[in-house]
């Protein structure tokens, strides 16, 4: 069988018994599988339908709701007269500090304060930092009809995945969009154009206006090589600074990097070589929703006559997507259900799971911990951590790293083996030459904390765009756009709500919790102290709960407490996992005291290692 037998879309969807990664019903069909006679004239073939026109005076507003002097919780307003659409709707990884929360989420209210307005949510991409909010957003975002969603057939099917779970599908109207095909959206025009990334068919998108057009880069880089799909559509980003471009929002998070980001084949490459030279089984952790990693695993597996499996809910789950739209087309027998795979000797095995960012819930951190149900790790094994880590999120990728290494596993990550994983943001240089196709009269730069957005100020100015037309964006700060000005006007409602998601993972028990009303329902203390270099518990658990419903004091805290103690007392071995320690605590403490009340207070974790 030819090495390209597992590239995307070349073979109909696999049909085989498959009972972890079930198949599930496609997303709507993308326009160019649509009947002729079902398919408006493309963009390139007639003049562009422009909307209706309004006063000279008109103002284009937009507003970040998230995603600036951040990395994640991506979500943007743009706004004109009576029509608003939201550009992604992300999540974020919580801070060191904010251990006992799961998520954190754009606050929408200016947008709930304007549903009549919305007219869709536009999706660039599939990734958890640009549609992770959505199921805890629509439901905050309450009318009769619909609300319109927008994106590529990939990032369409994971919403569509996320939004059944949370039984949410009712609430939102999924459209499938074709590249350079126009969207109109009342007197705005959303345009998609394909650009390369970590994921497949992902999409700038332009925002075309009566004052003029906005393009969010979304997150993008020059890949002339990309695994999966095409490179970026260049020809339609020349095209687009030909006719004019208002303003550029920009993708800046590797701004402080020389150069451009290595292509994707360079992963596959090393993918290849560490398979083939491992005397045990592989392990790849990766995002759940990076799909062309799972690609990249088939393909090196396949040539190192391996077998793959795939671990971790949410990496299940895409796939399954994958898989039933066509992403993914392995050959028969290469990707197996977790058990089967398990039963082969190790050195037929590759494992995909997630946790590369170190999360204490995800598959990798339990694997570290001895707390995974079918997976070990020894001596021999090899695990290849497929990511860098998120700024935040260093010292537990760190401590799970370290962890493995305790196991007897050879773990293989960026600091040691660069080709492990490549950016999918644009480099200094193809930042640059970004600016140089697209020819914008402002530059906004997002998708970075504020040293990037400053740096790339300075960037926009070796190509001769000055200081004075580079708008620096805050969370909640009004721009406003006319055909020949752009200037800063005010701040609306934003921030951060944080997600809670009650006792053991899933979908259905989630508490939003917005600054102002965090303790509304009480706050509950875990202390708990272990020997730092073993992870033995010293003292603890002791429960402290404070403005908490009558019926958790007393009996009910002392309950939580020996629970918890006999989970941690009875781990088959000691090596420390402060993250691990601190979600199963929450998640222990927060069941057993569901059991007394249907109250659900705040719980916060404090470990102190000695």
């Amino acid at each position: 069988m030819s090495e390209d037998s597992t590239n995307p879309r070349e073979r109909s969807p696999r049909q085989d018994g498959n009972q972890r990664i079930r198949r599930r019903r496609a997303a709507p069909r993308p326009a160019s599988q649509q009947p002729a006679e079902e398919r408006s004239p493309r963009q390139d073939e007639q003049p562009r339908q422009r909307s209706r026109k309004r006063p000279a005076g008109g103002r284009l507003r937009v507003i970040p709701l998230g995603g600036v002097g951040e990395i994640g919780k991506n979500m943007t307003v743009v706004e004109y007269g009576g029509d608003l659409v939201a550009i992604d709707c992300g999540g974020k990884f919580p801070e060191e500090e904010q251990r006992g929360i799961d998520l954190v989420i754009p606050d929408v209210r200016y947008v709930q304060e304007r549903l009549g307005n919305l007219r869709a949510i536009l999706i660039t991409h599939g990734h958890e930092d640009h549609i992770g909010a959505l199921p805890y957003i629509i439901p905050q975002l309450k009318r009769r009809a619909p609300i319109p969603i927008y994106g590529s057939p990939l990032a369409i099917g994971f919403v569509e995945r996320k939004l059944a779970e949370y039984r949410l599908e009712k609430q939102v109207a999924l459209h499938v969009v074709e590249p350079r095909r126009p969207v109109p959206l009342g007197s705005l025009t959303a345009e998609f154009i394909h650009v390369a990334h970590s994921i497949p068919d992902t999409n700038a998108i332009a925002v075309h206006s009566p004052v003029g057009t906005i393009l969010d880069t979304a997150d993008f880089k020059f890949d002339p090589t990309p695994v999966m799909g095409k490179p970026a559509d260049i020809e339609w980003l020349r095209r687009l600074g030909d006719r004019g471009v208002l303003a550029l929002l920009s993708d800046t998070v590797r701004v402080e990097s020389s150069g451009s980001t290595p292509s994707e084949r360079v992963v596959l490459e090393t993918m290849e070589r560490v398979i083939r030279d491992a005397r045990g089984q592989v392990l790849i952790a990766t995002f759940a929703s990076n799909i062309s990693r799972i690609h990249m695993a088939l393909q090196a597996a396949r040539k190192c006559g391996r077998k793959v499996a795939v671990a971790g809910r949410s990496m299940e789950q895409n796939t399954a997507v994958a898989l039933d739209l066509g992403y993914l087309n392995p050959p028969e027998g290469l990707l197996l259900p977790l058990d089967q795979v398990l039963k082969l000797p190790a050195r037929q095995r590759v494992i995909v799971l997630t946790g590369s960012q170190g999360e204490a819930a995800a598959a990798l951190a339990r694997v570290a911990a001895g707390d995974h149900r079918q997976i070990r790790v020894g001596a021999g094994d090899v695990v290849l951590v497929s990511a860098t880590p998120i700024p935040g999120n260093e010292e537990t990728v760190s401590n799970t790293i370290d962890n493995l290494f305790r196991r007897g596993a050879r773990v293989v990550y960026s600091s040691l083996e660069p080709g492990v994983h490549v950016s999918g943001h644009a480099g200094r240089d193809e930042l640059r030459r970004m600016l140089q196709l697209v020819r914008p009269r402002y530059a906004v730069p997002i998708h970075g904390e504020y040293r990037h957005m400053a740096l790339y100020r300075e960037l926009c100015a070796e190509v001769g765009i000055p200081p004075e037309r580079v708008l620096l964006p805050e969370i909640g700060g009004v721009m406003e756009f006319t055909r020949e000005t752009a200037r800063h006007n005010g701040r609306v409602a934003a921030g951060s709500i944080l997600v809670d998601r009650f006792g053991e993972r899933g979908a259905g028990h989630a508490i939003l919790r917005d600054p102002e009303h965090l303790t509304d329902n009480g706050v509950v203390f875990v202390m708990v102290a272990v020997e730092r270099d073993s992870g033995k518990l010293i003292a603890g658990p002791h429960l402290v709960a404070k403005d908490v419903h009558p019926d958790l004091q007393n009996g009910a805290l002392r309950e939580a407490e020996d629970e918890l103690r006999r989970t941690l007392e009875r781990r088959s071995s000691g090596e420390p996992q402060y993250g691990y320690v601190v979600q199963r605590a929450k998640e222990i403490v927060a069941r057993s005291l569901h059991r007394h009340s249907k109250v659900r207070p705040l719980i916060l974790p404090m470990l102190t290692e000695l």
